[in-house]
């Protein structure tokens, strides 16, 4: 399977999430599947339908959030030798050339990819275009609305 690059933020919330739902989540399910069994006639029971859905639910995200992790190549910003070029994990800041907009936009992972957040996926038309150039360059990027010109204003490694 091919590996998927993450930064160390993305994983750190993926192996929070995986703790929460083994240590806190996971047994607290099984609870209520003893107790709801207790009630008696289980085909009529929709407490314990519920609880065995939510168990269903959460097994699956585990054997999910292992997966990722299991395929992830976590990448540290903070330590890689960028020499100034626009990397993965990397945040910079653009300035729309049509517009005068300024954005900024954190370079990460397929998973961890999150618009509101200014956090695009490497794979996306913005990030695709961004790799690789350093401050003062310019980004033609095809977009949906026609090209845009984008001017990388500055480089962070956070």
């Amino acid at each position: 399977m091919n590996k998927v690059p993450i930064t160390v933020k993305g994983a750190k919330k993926l192996q929070d999430e995986l703790y929460q739902l083994k240590s806190v989540d996971r047994p607290k399910v099984i609870d209520d599947i003893a107790t709801a069994r207790e009630h008696g006639d289980l085909k009529e029971n929709a407490e314990y339908h519920a609880a065995r859905e939510q168990q269903g639910f959460i097994e699956g995200r585990i054997k999910d959030i292992e997966g990722k992790l299991g395929n992830a190549v976590i990448i540290d910003v903070t330590v890689v030798n960028a020499n100034g070029k626009v990397v993965f994990g990397a945040t910079v800041d653009v300035a729309d050339e049509e517009t005068g907009d300024e954005l900024s936009y954190q370079i990460v992972g397929e998973d961890e990819a999150d618009i509101k957040n200014n956090m695009i996926s490497i794979g996306s038309p913005i990030a695709r275009a961004l790799i690789g150039k350093e401050e003062g360059d310019v980004a033609e990027v095809q977009t949906p609305g026609g090209l845009r010109s984008l001017e990388i204003v500055e480089i962070r490694y956070i």
